[in-house]
């Protein structure tokens, strides 16, 4: 499991203060907790973390050497500075069962050959135990054609007993259409009018 390093914050420097300095603040929350912790961290080490794990994602967070199982519950991206602002997380609790998204990732684009991919849902939202958390979901293109469409339901996270989805069963993850040219489009139009 990913380790991010992290230390106590005192609120009385600004937050502000600290991303100029290359921190990123947030808190550490939890059933478990009597007040939020709120912690920084260095921007490096929290770029590095997000290449291999995002929103939903398991990880030790060691603050000031105090290891913690947590979730990242969320990541605040300031786009003007193109940096990460904030991130907090949700201590876990062993059989306790905790809310979180799971990202969806389609693979092998190029493999749908003059079908466009429209993806309609980006994360499912569910709830399970800290052991059946499931950060990310792949699919491979490669096995669909122009015409398909999958559903939540279809997923091996809806057949897990141990998951309590959240997200509709019935919501359209992504559908592979057949692209319209613009001489098919006036034609449509044109029949149209005529009846």
């Amino acid at each position: 499991m990913n380790t991010l390093k992290a230390e106590k914050r005192s609120m009385d420097i600004k937050a502000k203060k600290l991303r100029r300095e290359g921190f990123v603040t947030g808190n550490i929350f939890g059933k478990e907790m009597t007040a939020s912790i709120p912690v920084k961290m260095q921007k490096k080490d929290v770029d590095r973390l997000l290449k291999v794990t995002g929103k939903g994602g398991q990880i030790i967070l060691d603050v000031d050497g105090d290891k913690m199982n947590v979730l990242i519950k969320d990541v605040e991206f300031n786009p003007i500075k193109n940096q990460i602002d904030e991130m907090d997380f949700q201590a876990l609790v062993q059989g306790e069962k905790v809310h979180s998204v799971s990202e969806i990732l389609l693979l092998n684009h190029e493999s749908i050959a003059g079908g466009i991919v429209e993806q309609m849902l980006h994360e499912i939202s569910y709830r399970a135990l800290p052991s059946d958390l499931v950060e990310k979901i792949t699919i491979d293109l490669a096995d669909y054609r122009i015409g398909d469409s999958v559903k939540v339901g279809d997923l091996e996270i809806a057949k897990n007993d141990a998951v309590d989805l959240l997200t509709d069963p019935e919501s359209i993850i992504f559908s592979i259409a057949e692209p319209h040219t613009a001489a098919e489009a006036e034609g449509e139009e044109t029949e149209g009018e005529e009846a």
